[in-house]
């Protein structure tokens, strides 16, 4: 089974200007991105970007980059616009890696891939994490998602779900041991043909209110495949504390 991996990476962010080129343990964080998809079974490893700058550095480091539309709303779009430039057929199989997770483990690439694959009912594949403490399944910045027992998306919210009604939560304690609740992470595998459909459609209610793209999909009866990750995947880098607590983490680890 064979697949793509399209990086999309721009260069403004509000939080973090120039997000793809900080420098972690002397390397772009674009540079850690592309180098943990090139250890997955991707056929091709691309970054899709709306900036010279970045175009350069991945050029640089060995990488290749695609220079994409500065318009783009979404990394949904700037995905759909490369797999266009690349003329990948209908039902080619595109992984979407956030250009800000230097950190991703391959084996969570390969299996979202294989997932959509083995899905024929799927628009879409993506994956999650179990939540155990209560303050992460409280927090609207950690979305969640409930699915049913045939590993279908039943809905994708910042707000925590499923509710456990007769109970009352700490927010400094371990969820109850009976509640299931699940973390989205941001990996995703498309068909081409998907693609092409996703963005010509409007945006959603639902979308907009919680600010989830996905939602936009189930909205039109898409079917979204979710499965609990082979490996752990760090956080995202959102923030200067993020930078500095992955930056200080690598320096413990290298010092091992």
């Amino acid at each position: 089974m064979s697949f793509t991996v399209i990086i999309p990476a721009r260069y403004a962010s509000t939080r973090l200007p120039g997000k793809p080129l900080l420098g972690i343990a002397g390397r772009p964080m674009i540079q850690w991105v592309v180098e943990a998809a090139q250890q997955s079974r991707a056929d091709a490893v691309y970054v899709a970007t709306d900036d010279e700058r970045i175009a350069n550095v991945v050029m640089q480091v060995g990488g290749r980059a695609l220079l994409t539309a500065t318009e783009h709303s979404s990394g949904t779009d700037r995905l759909e616009e490369a797999a266009r430039l690349l003329d990948l057929p209908d039902e080619h199989i595109v992984v979407n890696v956030q250009s800000d997770e230097p950190l991703v483990p391959p084996a969570v690439i390969n299996q979202v891939a294989d997932n959509l694959a083995r899905n024929a009912a799927a628009g879409i594949a993506t994956l999650c994490e179990q939540i155990h403490h209560t303050q992460e399944f409280l927090d609207p910045g950690a979305v969640k998602v409930a699915f049913d027992d045939s590993q279908r998306a039943l809905y994708f919210s910042r707000a925590p779900i499923p509710w456990p009604r007769d109970s009352e939560l700490d927010s400094s304690a371990e969820l109850p041991a009976d509640l299931q609740a699940f973390r989205h992470v941001g990996l995703y595998a498309y068909r081409v043909a998907f693609l092409h459909q996703f963005v010509a459609w409007p945006s959603h209610a639902l979308e907009v209110t919680e600010k989830l793209e996905q939602l936009r999909a189930l909205a039109h009866g898409v079917a979204i495949h979710v499965e609990p990750a082979v490996a752990s995947i760090p956080p995202g880098i959102d923030t200067v504390a993020d930078l500095e607590a992955l930056r200080a983490y690598l320096a413990v680890a290298g010092s091992e």
